[in-house]
C-alpha cells in the first residue's frame, strides 16, 4: 500500500499539478496588484469609477417594482484578468518549457516527422466508403 502511494506521489503528473497550484496561487497575488495599481487607474481615466467592477453598470426597473443591475464592467474586468494571467503563464512557463523540451529532444536525436496526409485518391475512397455505409444504414 505504501509502495503504491509512493509511486502515485512521485509520478510526474502529480508533482506537476502541485507545482501548478502553488504557482497559480502566487501568481494570483501578482495579477491582483497589477490590476489594482495599473488597470484600475487607467479605468479611472475613462470612466467615472475606480475599477471595472463599478463601471458600466446598467440598472433596469421591472414592471412590478423590482430592479436589476447588470455589471458589464465586472464581466469585462474578469475577462481582462483571465487574459492577463493566461498571457503571462504562456510566456513565463509554457513557451520556455516547450523550447526546453524541443532542445532536449534535438539533443537526444528525436525528430518529429509530420504525419503524411492521405492522397487525393485515398480521400475519395474513404468518402465513397462512408457514403456506402450511409446508404446501407
Amino acid at each position: 500500500m505504501i509502495k503504491g502511494f509512493k509511486e502515485f506521489i512521485l509520478r510526474g503528473n502529480v508533482i506537476d499539478l502541485a507545482v501548478a497550484v502553488v504557482i497559480g496561487a502566487a501568481f494570483s497575488a501578482i495579477v491582483d496588484v497589477v490590476v489594482k495599481s495599473l488597470v484600475n487607474p487607467l479605468i479611472s481615466l475613462f470612466f467615472k469609477a475606480d475599477s471595472l467592477d463599478n463601471a458600466l453598470k446598467l440598472t433596469i426597473h421591472g414592471p412590478f417594482g423590482g430592479t436589476g443591475t447588470f455589471a458589464f464592467g465586472a464581466i469585462i474586468g474578469a475577462i481582462i484578468n483571465f487574459l492577463a494571467v493566461a498571457l503571462v503563464v504562456y510566456f513565463a512557463f509554457v513557451m520556455p518549457m516547450n523550447h526546453f523540451n524541443q532542445r532536449r529532444a534535438a539533443k537526444a536525436g528525436v525528430t518529429e516527422e509530420p504525419e503524411a496526409l492521405p492522397s487525393e485518391q485515398e480521400l475519395l475512397i474513404q468518402i465513397r466508403d462512408l457514403l456506402e455505409k450511409q446508404k446501407s444504414a
